[in-house]
């Protein structure tokens, strides 16, 4: 969106691969019995900055993913949230549900996620992931780590991560083994809901799934 938070965006240069191993594991997310699973090697010689720069990645994508395996399940079963954009959204294909979005509605999405991402990547958490800070830390809106200047200036109700507080008084431990939790059920996630993108547009692609599920003739690659 903004030129300032832009080289938030691009993975960090691979210098050396002196610390990559230690680095590599060391982090969370390895997984018994599957171990580091890396088949295309990016951790290969990776710095620590562009691991932490991969796990931000990961940790949103599965977010992502998460939420929208539960909300393609919610839609394949004619479970519609009472307030959403204006539209007629009956369709049971949960991948035309996009198509079925106003335009004005698709960009109210795009410009919405866009800000989550700017002020993710503005410096309101404190030091940058790949600089010593938390992968998947979102901001507080309303008390940001990194000072007041920050504070978005409209009141906000809730923040976008923890916004009851569930984590607020949990242990080390129990924070520890829900990072673990939420990486794992991500990268299931992402598997699931490409699976229903694949079962839905192309028959066959997953066995004893593509007949239970609307297909979709259109493109799932196109934003407008």
């Amino acid at each position: 969106l903004l030129a300032a938070p832009a080289v938030a965006f691009v993975a960090p240069a691979a210098p050396r691969a002196g610390t990559a191993v230690a680095a590599v594991q060391d982090m969370e997310g390895i997984t018994m019995p599957i171990g580091l699973f890396d088949p295309l090697g990016f951790s290969n010689g990776a710095s620590a900055e562009a691991l932490q720069w991969y796990r931000e990645a990961e940790l949103k994508h599965g977010r992502v993913a998460m939420a929208g395996f539960v909300g393609y399940c919610l839609h394949a079963n004619g479970v519609q949230f009472p307030i959403h954009i204006p539209g007629d959204y009956s369709t049971k294909s949960p991948a035309e549900l996009w198509d079925q979005v106003p335009e004005a509605g698709k960009w109210q999405i795009v410009l919405f996620v866009g800000f989550l991402e700017f002020f993710s990547e503005s410096g309101a958490g404190g030091a940058h992931y790949t600089k010593g800070g938390k992968p998947g830390a979102f901001p507080s809106f309303n008390s940001p780590e990194a000072g007041d200047q920050f504070k978005i200036p409209h009141p906000v109700p809730l923040d976008l991560w923890d916004p009851v507080g569930f984590t607020k008084n949990a242990s080390p431990e129990k924070k520890e083994r829900g990072r673990l939790i939420e990486i794992n059920n991500g990268r299931l996630a992402m598997i699931g809901i490409m699976g229903f993108i694949a079962a839905s547009t192309v028959p066959g692609s997953v066995p004893y799934f593509t007949e239970d599920l609307t297909q979709y003739s259109g493109s799932v690659w196109a934003p407008f």
